[in-house]
This record gives structure tokens, sequence and C-alpha cells, in this order.
């Protein structure tokens, strides 16, 4: 009579082996909370005043002049429309809670008060509650038609154009690559990181990426820029059709207001020839790749000079207004 013996237990898959497991078992992992903020920060937070830390440099975070990342200024920009006085400090993503840019920090109550910061996601609602003012709300439904327009097209160009095109090298460099190393290979590190992110990002979201082989991808660049300019036509017959010279027809300023504002002003300030240059032929101008001509052309210039009266409005009365306008 034949014998059987009994079942070995079953193996687990991917068992971990027992001199690991007794090391997990005697030092479990561990979730640590969100970094707290560099004691710097608090120190150099003031007691009159909440702050708002923004991608910029010294001397402008000093003016109060306009942050040169969008994000920033799209909230550096509602903060004022909504009457919010802040003062400004260079900072970036690593020195964020959030581990991203804008935050703010309120105002101490005192000595010791450390206050918690603000992440971007919350800023409205600052705005809203400590404004003087309150911007006129946008309906959701035609925010969301024409928000696409900034979050894809024009959004793409702008990464296209400061992290890819070899012309703004040295300003990507200035922006983002000088102030976080003096070391020419951390400095090269970054670059390349950097701009294997943004082209990641334009295929992710397209028009512009094509497949050039089952290994890798390759941004059209033509369709980037001429989804952009596409996007900025639309926008300034948006714009042509407003009796107040504000997106949607607000008697003042709103959210998309500021949002716009946040690319036409850094594409004009940065990527645009000078002044009375911009070609005429729309084929020229898609050619040259300069999306402050881009904005300039869209249109009847309804985004110039958008961009104009809202530079105008929150900065020239500025105590450094003359300072302010020769560089925007």
């Amino acid at each position: 009579m034949a014998t059987t013996s009994a079942a070995a237990p079953p193996r687990k898959w991917m068992q971990v082996p027992r001199p690991l497991q007794k090391l997990f078992d005697t030092f479990p992992l561990l979730a640590y909370d969100v970094n707290a903020l560099p004691a710097r920060a608090q120190s150099a937070t003031s007691g009159d005043l909440p702050t708002l830390y923004v991608f910029s440099t010294d001397e402008d975070a000093l003016l109060g002049a306009p942050s040169f990342n969008p994000s920033c200024l799209k909230w550096q920009t509602f903060l004022k429309l909504a009457g919010v006085k802040f003062q400004i400090l260079p900072s970036t993503n690593h020195a964020s809670p959030t581990g991203a840019l804008p935050f703010i920090l309120p105002k101490r109550s005192s000595p010791t008060d450390a206050p918690s910061p603000i992440s971007s996601s919350k800023l409205h609602d600052y705005a809203l509650r400590y404004g003087t003012s309150n911007p006129p709300e946008v309906s959701a439904l035609r925010l969301d038609a024409y928000q696409a327009f900034l979050d894809v097209p024009i959004r793409n160009a702008w990464l296209q154009a400061l992290y890819r095109d070899p012309e703004y090298t040295d300003l990507l460099d200035r922006f983002y690559i000088t102030p976080a190393s003096s070391s020419y290979w951390v400095r090269g590190a970054l670059r390349h990181q950097l701009r294997r992110a943004a082209e990641a990002e334009i295929l992710k979201t397209g028009p512009g990426g094509a497949a050039s082989t089952a290994l890798s991808l390759l941004v059209d660049e033509d369709s980037v820029y001429r989804a952009a300019l596409n996007a900025l036509e639309a926008l300034a017959t948006l714009l042509s059709e407003s009796k107040t010279g504000w997106f949607f027809g607000a008697e003042t300023p709103t959210i998309f207001d500021a949002n716009i504002f946040a690319y036409t002003h850094l594409m004009l300030k940065y990527m645009s020839d000078a002044k009375g240059e911009v070609e005429e032929e729309k084929g020229s101008i898609l050619s040259s790749r300069r999306l402050g001509n881009m904005v300039r052309s869209a249109g009847s210039g309804e985004l110039e000079q958008h961009h104009r009266c809202l530079f105008e409005l929150l900065w020239l009365a500025d105590s450094n207004a003359e300072f302010l306008d020769d560089k925007a």
C-alpha cells in the first residue's frame, strides 16, 4: 500500500527572506510627515505682511516685480487683484513644504509664532478671505472651456520654447539652472532633467507627440507652436467680444485674466522681437517661433492691450513704477 507524505506548506509568492523580515520587524517602515520649513523661512516672515514665496531673483523680489514662472505669476497677480498686501521672497520647489511653488506664509501674530504655510491649491480661498476686494467669479462651464487653451497648447508652447529651444538656453540657465548649483556637472544634469520632463509633459498632453520608433517619441515642434497660435487667436477673439476689456465681460479682472497675464507677460517680455518689429504674415510669425510675437499678432492686438492694462493696474501704481516699467 502506497504511503503519502504530508504536503509541504505552500510557499508564498515573493516571500521576504527571513533575515530581511527580522530586520523589517525590528525597524518597521515609517511614513514621515511633510518636511518642515527651514528656520530661516520663519525668521524671514514679516510680522506685518504675509510672505509669498515664488521663483524670482533677490532684486525682483525686493521690488515686487512679476515672477518669471507662470504658475507663481498667476497667483501673484490674483492676490494683487484681490487686494491682499504681501511681500515676496525668492524660493525653490525644494524649499516648499508641498514640493511646489508658490506658497504663502501668513504674517506672524507674535515673535515666537510659526504660521503654517498655505499651498497654491488654497490661495484662491485665502485671497477672497483676506483681500480687500473680491474679483468677480466666472461660471465653471465657461472657465473650463477656455482654460483648456492655457493648460495645453499655450503651456506646451512655453515648455517647448523655454526648456527645449536652444535659443533660450541662456534664459533657462538664468531662471532655474545657475541659481541651483555652481557645479558644471550638476548644472548639465539638471538642464537635461528639466528638458526631458518638459518633453514628457508635451508628449503626454499633445498635440505635438509623434511616434518615430517603438522606443522613442519626438515632439512635433511645428504642431506645438501652431496649436499655441490658434489658441491665442481664439482668446483674442473672445476678448474682442468684451465691452469692458476683461475676459467674459467682467467689470474687473478675474482669475482667468490673471492666468492669461501670467503667460502673455512672460512671452512678451522674454520671447519677442523689439516692439514694432513683428512680422505681419501669420506664416512668418509661426516660423519665427517667438511666442511674444504671437501674442502681439493675435486678433487685433487684444491680448497685448489686455497685458498692458493689467500691468498698469497692478504694478505701475507702485513706488518702483518707473523701474518696473523698464523691466516689463
